[in-house]
This record gives C-alpha cells, structure tokens and sequence, in this order.
C-alpha cells in the first residue's frame, strides 16, 4: 500500500456555521492563500437554499472572485441536482460533494429527504456532473455511530457504501459525525470498508477534541486510509456532539501526526501564517479558536 495521502482542507466546513456573514472577498482571499500555500483539494464552497446555509448562499461571487487555477480541485456540496446546475454554471467546480446519512432522521432534518429520495438526488447530481466533466464524492454521515438509536452496525455501513457505488460513487469519505468514535472504532469500520471496497477511494471527516485528535488520526492511517479531511486550526465543529470541544480534526495536528507515522505528504508551505489568518477569521465572524 501506498504511503502517499490526500489532504482534503475544508474551509466550507468550517465557515458555514459561523454566525456573522463574511463577505465574499474575505473569503475568496483566504483560498487563495491556501492555494499559494501548497493546497491542492479544497473544500471551499457549496450551492444550498440560502436559508439552509446563509454563510455560504454568496458562493458563485466567491469563485468569480477567486478564479481558481486549474491545478486546484475545488469542491463544491451540493444535496440536489438544482445545487449541482449551479455549481456547473460557474465553471470552477471539479468534484461535486453529496452528503448521504445511515440516519433516515438526519437526513430528514437536513436535507428534506428520505434515503431513497436522497439516492434519487445522488444519481441525478452524479449523471450532471458527468456531463460536465466534474467528479463525485459521497459523504456519509454517521458511519461511526448514531446517537438517535437508529440501526447501526459495520454491516450497515458496508451496504450504505454498496449502494453509493451502486449510484456510480468512486470517491467515499465516512464521517465521524458526532466526533464520539474510539480510535479502535475508527479502525475497525474503515478496515472492513476498505477491504470490501478497494477500488473505491475511502476517505474520512473526523471529528474529535484536540487531545484525542492525533490517536483517531493514527487509527485511520494504520487501517489504510490515505485521505483526510481537515481545516486549519481546527475550526468548524460536530452540532450533533453535545460537546463544544469537539471540532474538525486541524490540519497542523493532521500533518504533523502523518509526519510521525512516515505518510507521504503533498508539498506545502510552513501552516503558521494559515493558522493566524484562519483565528482571525473565526474571532471577527464567529467564535474563537478553543
């Protein structure tokens, strides 16, 4: 196996809870430092309702303002094919990001969608983005765990994984959507999926406090997975984890247990800069750093 990973940063992610608008300048300012700063996959915008994510309903200003180069993977979440045909439009989009839930519940709350009307949707926004040359990724939430005590089993989250393959899903990131999972948790599932799955690139989108963050990302690493999704400094958090310690995995933390563990990282500048710019942000437009 291939020690090489992806890095996925997540800005999107991160600045779409926040409670104050941020222009879209600022925005479009801050991914292009990430993108001067080595980042080749960023998780920078999405085509929601505006009441759905208001933080975010600015987002074809931002890449006509950004104007991304063609060497950057922008990425773009879209829940339905009216998202997917405006993410196309702007000609800046390369992989269109859907989520998808082992909870009928969460999906029901926060997409409006029954899991057969959420696959409808997926197979739609998959047949648009092929048609326009742009990519997939399933995210699929609650893959460790759910919390509303719904069915939950590995099994169950294998055959989610069949059914977005089914879809023609070639990318897949399981999401630790409440950030609870155990670091053995984390490796069990992805062990299972990636040996049922290995022609499909596995990713992850963790969640954890900052003492527990590196163990989870060893666990991953160690099972075989080698994409990741963070964001600088860690910001953006898991609402469903009744804990408001509990954030996105930092992309410094990422990098510097991949380090330890002897990954292959894509070239990038030193984080410091990032990390001071991205603070600022979050103290300006929301909360600060914990």
């Amino acid at each position: 196996m291939s020690n090489a990973v992806k890095i996925i940063e997540c800005p999107r992610d991160a600045w779409q809870s926040l409670p104050k608008v941020m222009p879209p300048e600022v925005k479009a300012d801050y991914l292009r430092i990430l993108i001067a700063a080595g980042f080749k996959q960023i998780d920078a915008v999405s085509f929601l309702a505006k009441d759905v994510m208001p933080q975010m309903a600015d987002s074809e200003r931002v890449l006509e303002y950004l104007d991304p180069p063609d060497d950057t993977e922008i990425i773009a979440l879209v829940t339905n094919e009216d998202g997917a045909k405006r993410a196309a439009k702007t000609g800046a989009i390369q992989t269109l990001a859907f989520p998808y839930s082992l909870s009928p519940r969460l999906l029901k709350t926060s997409q409006n969608q029954t899991p057969e009307e959420s696959l409808e949707a997926l197979e739609a926004v998959g047949t648009l983005a092929y048609k326009g040359g742009m990519e997939v990724v399933a995210y699929l939430s609650m893959a460790f765990g759910n919390p509303y005590g719904e069915d939950w089993s590995i099994d169950e989250v294998v055959a989610a994984c069949d059914l977005l393959v089914d879809c023609g899903v070639q990318q897949i990131v399981l999401a630790d959507t409440t950030g609870l999972a155990s670091p053995k948790l984390v490796a069990e599932v992805l062990s299972d999926i990636i040996a049922v799955h290995d022609r499909i690139e596995i990713g992850v989108h963790l969640h954890a406090r900052a003492e527990l963050a590196a163990a989870k990302i060893e666990a991953a690493y160690g099972a075989g997975c080698r994409r990741f999704d963070s964001s600088i400094g860690g910001i953006g958090g898991a609402p469903l984890a009744d804990d408001l310690l509990v954030t996105n995995i930092a992309t410094e933390t990422l990098i510097a247990e991949l380090k330890r563990l002897g990954a292959e990282l894509p070239d990038m500048r030193p984080l410091d800069g990032l990390i001071s710019a991205a603070a600022a942000m979050e103290k300006k437009f929301g909360v600060q750093v914990q």
